[in-house]
């Protein structure tokens, strides 16, 4: 049997913000019989994650090209991948049978071919829509809770910023900030936003920093004691308001910096001597650090969602065609939550 197998791609480099028209679908015909002797698997891609920092991979240029293999640049013309949930259609592994579940690394496409050594899995859904794969339950999920807890090292009655709270790992990680004890305060770009991250997910507070003109002052407002924890999504200004109203031993876990990513000029510049005379810890760090951590998370993160302790937000839209759609507005700010593109239905 053969299929049309439509992809997105790019048509050029990205080097600024994305626009629609930056890509393109292509359309390739897909025998979904596997040759005598082939390992590949066929999948058919049921979801797919839509992440600001695949903007990084899109550019002509990027350090984080050589820095990691989920980093490396995506050439005009070929597939993007992502993390996503998919069926098996055709196996040549034994380990995978056509109708099994699987999550791991796939294409912004209708149907993916798995080489060997390829990520992929099979998975339980739990009862838990498939979608959580590749949201709570999946890398977003992890990045929120090894962020926290690995990096920031929450005591219980500690002081937890997160900005772009209302994303994708930011709604996530005040959440568990929450449970755990902590006082938090969120920031985000929308009175809709600020009012969710309240009266929906029970941060202590939260705010617009859009209607902020002295972001240093308005975080001192919110942290009369100071911060002990900022979760950074966000770097430039915010980074830098935060570092100057951390405590001493404070922790920063620096997960995204989306402000910079379409704009070469904006950069963080905290002050320096706060770092280093409050001893601040100031960590980078990637999900796939943590994977040892990944049954405790999935454990903890299942009772929480079984018990109602925790609330997944999901932004879902349709279709190959609509992602080029779903990425660029990432950064209009126009996403609440995981952002996911629905493939097919199950």
């Amino acid at each position: 049997m053969e299929v049309t197998n439509r992809f997105i791609t790019i048509k050029n480099p990205v080097d600024g913000a994305p626009r629609e028209s930056d890509f393109e679908t292509k359309a390739e015909a897909l025998s979904l019989k596997l040759e005598p002797g082939s390992s590949d698997i066929i999948v058919k891609n049921l979801y797919v994650s839509i992440d600001p920092y695949q903007i990084n991979r899109l550019k002509s240029h990027s350090s984080s090209h050589s820095a990691s293999s989920f980093a490396v640049r995506i050439i005009p013309g070929d597939t993007i991948d992502a993390s996503g949930v998919a069926k098996v259609v055709a196996s040549g592994n034994p380990e995978f049978e056509k109708g099994d579940l699987v999550v791991g690394l796939l294409t912004w496409g209708d149907y993916t071919v798995v080489k060997p050594g390829g990520m992929l899995r099979k998975f339980d859904p739990m009862g838990f829509p498939l979608s959580y794969q590749v949201g709570i339950l999946g890398f977003s999920g992890l990045t929120a809770y090894a962020g926290l807890f690995e990096i920031g090292k929450p005591k219980k009655g500690e002081k937890v910023f997160v900005s772009a709270a209302s994303g994708s790992v930011g709604h996530l990680v005040g959440q568990y900030a929450k449970l755990f004890g902590c006082y938090v305060v969120g920031s985000a770009g929308s009175k809709e936003k600020v009012t969710l991250l309240k009266d929906k997910l029970g941060f202590d507070d939260a705010f617009n920093y859009k209607e902020e003109t002295d972001l240093k002052a308005a975080l001192k407002r919110y942290f009369p004691d100071g911060i002990d924890i900022y979760f950074d999504n966000v770097g430039g200004e915010m980074q830098e308001a935060a570092i100057a109203n951390m405590n001493t031993y404070g922790r920063v876990a620096v997960c995204g910096v989306i402000s910079e990513y379409t704009d070469g000029k904006k950069r963080a510049a905290p002050e320096m001597l706060d770092v280093i005379y409050k001893r601040i810890k100031f960590q980078g760090f990637l999900a796939a650090d943590h994977l040892n951590l990944y049954q405790d998370f999935i454990s903890t993160t299942c009772n929480h969602l079984r018990t109602g302790e925790i609330y997944p937000l999901e932004d879902i839209s349709d279709g190959v065609e609509s992602i080029p759609s779903a990425f660029t507005g990432l950064f209009q700010g126009g996403n609440i939550g995981k952002k996911v593109v629905r493939i097919t239905e199950e």
